[in-house]
């Protein structure tokens, strides 16, 4: 079955112009020309890929962004930007886009960012089918299957980049990571240099997980190396 695209973008002849390659390449492609009408196509269908213009007229991209990452399910993100700027790129990064291509664009790249997208939401669907299906440590629970994490009973609100950071951190217990390991085995290609959006993720993930973030239980610093999750108690639903 063809993967299902979305494109949120108000210029028409841009939107055609995806709409064309993306169809050539053997993807089923949707438009919408406002973020109001992609948030609606988003709450009554379900996609493989949403490619979201920045610039919108009414709610922006970052604005929807940030409603699509509060969603349960995920569903990668491509932003296409005609800022160029490090703090635009940055602000997609940080409200949960997966990737960003400048305007003017090459479709040629935009084609190879939609085709590594896929490859990688691919292999991280790949890696969690292989990891325990709950995870607990030091009164944290994690449910892979349903993506829910409660901390001591509390459920905590995780947004699915959290969701996925903390699950390759609890995933692989007592390992160091650097950051441009996280960069490259969360985010994917395509990020170096932008080693402060998992600084910024590792600081609201303990915000709501640890019991007090300057002395966290879970996410733990390795000074002038990285970080590493604390080793784990066990498996199981019960407490």
């Amino acid at each position: 079955m063809a993967k299902q695209i979305l494109v949120v973008e108000d210029d028409l002849d841009i939107g055609r112009l995806l709409e064309m390659h993306l169809t050539d390449t053997a993807y089923a492609v949707e438009i919408a020309k406002t973020g109001e009408d992609g948030l609606q196509c988003v709450l009554s269908k379900r996609y493989d890929l949403i490619i979201l213009d920045v610039m919108l007229p009414g709610i922006d991209g970052l604005e929807i962004c940030r409603q699509l990452r509060s969603l349960p399910t995920y569903t990668p993100i491509l932003m296409l930007t005609a800022k160029s700027s490090e703090i635009d790129r940055v602000l997609g990064l940080e409200v949960g886009a997966d990737d960003y291509v400048t305007k003017p664009f090459s479709v040629r790249e935009l084609l190879a960012r939609v085709k590594a997208l896929f490859r990688r939401s691919e292999a991280f669907r790949d890696k969690t089918q292989d990891v325990q299906k709950t995870i607990r440590a030091k009164g944290l629970f994690i449910d892979v299957e349903k993506r829910k994490v409660t901390v001591r009973g509390s459920l905590r609100d995780l947004t699915a980049k959290e969701f996925d950071l903390l699950l390759q951190f609890a995933s692989h217990p007592g390992r160091v990571y650097t950051r441009s390991q996280l960069l490259d085995s969360v985010w994917g290609y395509g990020h170096d240099g932008y080693e402060h959006t998992v600084n910024s993720h590792i600081n609201r993930l303990r915000a709501k997980i640890e019991k007090d973030s300057a002395k966290p239980d879970f996410i733990l610093t390795v000074w002038g190396v990285g970080y590493k999750f604390c080793e784990l108690e066990g498996s199981g639903l019960k407490d």
